[in-house]
């Protein structure tokens, strides 16, 4: 009996066990969820990838232009689909005659869709590695000058970084999340997790103007209702310019901190808006 009731005492999962591994079945499922989605989009699309590879051929910016449409067409009929009601506001200070580097919290695979659809010109999204792998959509994104950062590889990391710099001063603009991951605080939609500095090399490196991008609400259309969309409100508003040469000497030495902070004020003034 003894015995017995050892062997069934082990089976006994902790509450605590139990939670922890559906959060990370759901985070596998949302996943598999969103490649699934990607690759259905991206294999309607293989037709307007070969027409576009012929354009190429003869006329590459203007079969770049045209994908930059194309695709930003498909994200916003995504977020129609999605029942997102956007509000954007401050697009009189993102500059359309040169490169910029936009920066913005991030807290859904929405933040992409909604953002890259309002860039007027040439951008290439900073992503993590391992989108690189879903089919169809590496190629996609390598199309329209998106880059993979391998974050346990310090030296592919800074390999990147210098693509990056050559990219801005070849007049295609760069966005990156600085928070180096999704923020699944449903709490507070004003706190940042905090932001890394190697990212701001390229607009210390190029001089391009810093674009801030504060979002709230894109959590709520999916990561919050896994596995159902849901419409919601989204606001989109981007900061005034910041130009790296002209902060102090302290701030330029706390770049990533002086940004989050720029960022969090955003943030702040969409919650108080709403209330």
């Amino acid at each position: 009996m003894h015995c017995q009731r050892s062997r069934f005492k082990q089976k006994v999962k902790k509450p605590e066990d139990e939670m922890l591994q559906a959060f990370f079945m759901e985070e596998e499922n949302a996943d598999n969820y969103r490649s699934y989605l990607c690759f259905l989009f991206l294999i309607l699309g293989l037709p307007v990838l070969g027409i576009e590879w012929i354009i190429a051929k003869f006329d590459k910016h203007a079969a770049d232009i045209s994908q930059l449409r194309i695709v930003q067409w498909g994200l916003r009929c995504v977020s129609f689909l999605a029942g997102v009601h956007l509000t954007v506001e401050g697009k009189e200070h993102v500059p359309t005659d040169q490169a910029v580097l936009y920066i913005g919290n991030h807290r859904s695979i929405f933040d992409i869709v909604i953002t890259y659809a309002q860039c007027p010109n040439l951008t290439g999204y900073i992503s993590k590695d391992g989108v690189n792998k879903v089919p169809l959509l590496g190629i996609w994104m390598r199309r329209l000058y998106c880059l993979f950062l391998d974050r346990k590889d310090l030296k592919q990391g800074l390999k990147t970084i210098l693509i990056a710099i050559d990219q801005v001063k070849s007049g295609i603009s760069i966005c990156i999340f600085p928070e180096g991951t999704r923020n699944r605080d449903r709490e507070d939609t004003t706190t940042l997790l905090p932001f890394k500095d190697g990212s701001f090399k390229i607009a210390q490196k190029t001089g391009c103007p810093i674009i801030p991008m504060a979002l709230t609400g894109t959590a709520d259309i999916f990561e919050n209702h896994f596995p159902w969309l849901h419409s919601t409100e989204v606001k989109l508003t981007y900061g005034e310019p910041i130009i790296f040469a002209e902060l102090s000497k302290e701030d330029q030495k706390h770049i990533g901190a002086y940004c989050q902070n720029v960022i969090h004020e955003m943030l702040q003034e969409h919650k108080n808006t709403k209330e």
